[in-house]
């Protein structure tokens, strides 16, 4: 069979060829930056690498009523999609991250990283942390003169809440290449509904997803010689970097008691309490919704509830 047509993968989201070609039927919309009238946040797309073409939408919330302006927080966001879909341009995103800024007072940084499989992990990864150093550098004008880069946060959901623990991991140890600024803090990790694996279920989880991510896996990450137990797709898995690495100073792990992913979500809260790590730990559990449901039910009580969390978490409180 031509493999310009025989399938690899084949999914109501994603279609993937055995010469390479993908076919994508969610999260392809995009919406442009600018000023949102509804909360008053204006935003901008930055390119930070020209090379690989990545690129953040910075969002920056109304300053004019402050007589005495202060610097931000800096909440650095990863879009989730499992890392195959969606981007940082995605209406659905860019509605979030508008409602997220304006109610937070942060300045945000939505990173348009790589996707597998045309770019294989770690290329996600790789654009993250470039993305990451590129925001504590405060180089450009929005972040130089309006944001605290010693207040820094991470947050994102499913892949992208895979990638927040990653980059906080990677902050914690020793790697090659760009180097974070002197000076950055990451204040605090905000995981939602986190995409996580390993070859051994835990309890309660969902044998289908297991199944789904069995087969996609190989094809976003061909260097991976342990299949689920990836450290960067299981942080229990033996041989994974110790939890106590974890860079930032607080965490706040979020679910949903319908959401499939939730019993990994639980078990990586529980290893990390248990890890010996010196941060403070926060669980917080969605009643009666799913995966994501904070971004396409923005108005519903429990959405809600999720972004006052959010945002007291960003303040202290």
């Amino acid at each position: 069979m031509d493999p310009a047509t025989k399938l690899r993968f084949d999914s109501p989201l994603l279609r993937v060829y055995e010469d390479g070609r993908v076919e994508r039927f969610f999260g392809t919309e995009t919406t442009p930056p600018g000023f949102d009238a509804a909360t008053g946040v204006t935003s901008k797309d930055v390119v930070i690498d020209a090379t690989t073409g990545v690129f953040a939408r910075l969002y920056i919330p109304d300053l004019r009523a402050d007589s005495q302006p202060k610097k931000l927080p800096i909440l650095v966001y990863f879009h989730g999609g499992g890392l195959l879909l969606d981007s940082a341009s995605n209406p659905t995103y860019h509605r979030y991250l508008n409602t997220l800024v304006s109610k937070a007072g942060v300045l945000a940084v939505s990173v348009n990283y790589r996707l597998a499989p045309e770019h294989p992990i770690p290329a996600a990864y790789e654009d993250s942390w470039t993305a990451l150093s590129w925001a504590a550098s405060r180089d450009d004008p929005w972040l130089s003169e309006h944001s605290d880069a010693g207040r820094i946060f991470l947050a994102g959901d499913s892949g992208g809440a895979n990638i927040v623990h990653n980059i906080a991991i990677m902050a914690g140890g020793t790697r090659d290449g760009l180097p974070l600024p002197p000076g950055t803090v990451l204040e605090g990790a905000i995981v939602m509904h986190p995409m996580l694996g390993g070859k051994e279920a835990v309890d309660g989880e969902d044998m289908y997803t297991r199944e789904i991510m069995e087969k996609l896996w190989p094809m976003m990450c061909p260097e991976s010689t342990d299949g689920l137990d990836d450290p960067r797709l299981n942080p229990m898995a033996r041989g994974a970097p110790s939890l106590q690495q974890l860079a930032c100073r607080r965490l706040l792990v979020c679910s949903a008691d319908l959401d499939l992913a939730r019993p990994r979500a639980a078990a990586y809260y529980e290893a990390v309490k248990a890890s010996g790590w010196r941060g403070t730990a926060e669980w917080m559990e969605s009643t009666g919704e799913e995966h994501v449901f904070f971004l396409s039910k923005p108005e519903c009580d429990e959405s809600l509830k999720l972004m006052d969390r959010v945002i007291a978490f960003i303040a202290g409180n």
